[in-house]
């Protein structure tokens, strides 16, 4: 691959200055990431197991020998095994498949075709969630969820890829900006497509505001609100791609041959293995990674509900949450490649990590009733529509802390690992970095549930994600590191 380091016309920039190419790098998640966010979290999956595997579960008859309460428990359960199902086949798929084409994009042909064709199945696929209706009047559930799977495999592939041609985006001393810049730009996508979805369809049929009904004609009792988050995200994939790849420096070989790639970056990962006393700093950061992203995967994926349970956040609420978060999301993106310039990679990680985590506690001292595990009484602080409480509020300004700091943390950790990846092998080193965000993606919700059987106490439950976030900093502190990713 071509150092970006030594490409003439970025040669020499400002540390944090981003050309056009690096520019073009970062619109990349502006286009991708609202999938992601729309879809696998927090409008598309919840409505799927809700109100297409649920009701249908419950107005087949099956559960019909039990009690209403004990039905609707059943029935939410089996829906959110299938979407648990989706993430666990896509993740293995992924886990199983994505250091090859990390391996292989070092020694392979032009990178953007193939991320073109990762955009295309993404962009397909979500397109078709539009007929996922219950009842079994859309495409069948099966159906839905094979195309979640090939979705969510594609999105893993293009962010292996994409983080392939960090090196190529600018100067070395700007990658952490450029790669910052990005996330923050994913995010910022991400609010924009919340708000539009908000003022145009949510609050219209809930209250009559800022219109007297839902635009555009849709129905919301068919959830066309919920459905219409597939298309749309297809459309604003297509549209804001353009510029990547118009812009965007490819450092693959023109003409180089694919299965040549394959067959000799199969090889070359496993003598990294082979080789893992060469590369022992590296490989210790990723098992780090492993372990404190996998507690950041079980946060995100579970705080929605403990806002749910403990302080009765209806969906308005949680989707003002995202909105919120997801702004706050975006100056994370820009404080880590600043904190990375500023104390260095590794330090700028610690510091990212310890805000979460004291972030995080003090949100697990927060109920309806006080907050600081009793010592202040919760009260009403104005008359609203939403977020009347002190409880509330203060939850709310902590979601700008936990939206910073994990934002923040991964561009950090791209960052670091881009610049401990030897010359040449950074493909490959990412497609590893891949394996280590999936392959004990299991490990959070088992510690969350274990606890909370243990203590019958959700907040307990909820504390255990803290012993991953511990023990990966451990690991962290433990890896040596020289020059740019120390200072």
């Amino acid at each position: 691959m071509t150092s970006a380091s030594t490409t003439g016309g970025e040669e020499g920039i400002a540390k944090g200055s981003i050309g056009r190419a690096g520019f073009a790098w970062a619109v990349f998640e502006w286009a991708r990431n609202p999938y992601y966010l729309m879809v696998v979290i927090y409008i598309f999956a919840p409505y799927f197991a809700r109100d297409v595997i649920g009701a249908d579960l419950l107005v087949s008859g099956d559960l019909d020998h039990l009690d209403p309460e004990t039905a609707q428990s059943t029935a939410n359960s089996r829906g959110q095994a299938s979407i648990a199902a989706v993430t666990k086949w896509a993740g293995i798929i992924a886990a199983l498949t994505a250091p090859i084409l990390g391996a292989a994009l070092d020694r392979g042909g032009r990178l953007k075709p193939l991320l073109g064709v990762f955009f295309a199945l993404i962009a397909t696929c979500s397109a078709l969630l539009w007929f996922a209706l219950p009842g079994g009047e859309g495409l069948p559930s099966w159906a839905i969820m094979t195309l979640l799977v090939i979705a969510y495999v594609s999105f893993t592939y293009s962010e292996v890829t994409h983080n392939a041609m960090l090196p190529a985006a600018g100067p070395a001393q700007s990658l952490s900006t450029i790669s910052g810049l990005g996330l923050g730009l994913g995010n910022l996508a991400g609010a924009i497509i919340f708000g539009f979805i908000t003022m145009l369809f949510i609050l219209p049929a809930m209250i009559g505001w800022p219109f007297a009904q839902p635009q555009f004609g849709l129905d919301m009792e068919r959830f066309e609100h919920s459905r219409l988050v597939g298309p749309l995200c297809a459309i604003w994939i297509a549209a804001f791609s353009i510029y990547f790849f118009r812009n965007a420096r490819d450092p693959g070989t023109p003409g180089a041959s694919w299965i040549t790639a394959m067959r000799e970056g199969t090889a070359a990962l496993l003598q990294t293995f082979r080789e893992a006393k060469r590369y022992r700093e590296l490989l210790k950061f990723l098992i780090a990674h492993m372990l404190y992203a996998d507690g950041m995967a079980a946060l995100l994926a579970l705080i929605a509900v403990y806002y749910s349970l403990f302080l009765g956040w209806g969906v308005l609420e949680l989707i003002i949450y995202a909105i919120y978060a997801s702004i706050f999301a975006f100056a994370g993106g820009l404080i880590g490649g600043w904190l990375d310039n500023t104390f260095g990679v590794k330090r700028a990680l610690l510091i990212e990590i310890f805000l979460m985590v004291l972030t995080f506690g003090i949100q697990l001292s927060i109920t309806q009733e006080s907050l600081l595990f009793g010592i202040i009484e919760n009260s009403k602080v104005w008359d609203s529509i939403v977020f009347e409480t002190l409880s509330d509020l203060t939850m709310l300004a902590l979601v700008s802390l936990v939206a910073i700091s994990v934002t923040a943390s991964i561009s950090s950790s791209r960052a670091m690992l881009a610049m401990l990846a030897p010359p040449g092998r950074s493909g490959e080193f990412f497609g590893l970095y891949a394996i280590a965000g999936t392959i004990t993606v299991w490990m959070g919700p088992l510690l969350v549930e274990t606890f909370t059987l243990w203590f019958n106490d959700q907040r307990a439950g909820m504390a255990s994600i803290n012993l991953l976030f511990a023990v990966g900093v451990a690991v962290l502190i433990s890896v040596k590191v020289e020059g740019k990713a120390k200072t």
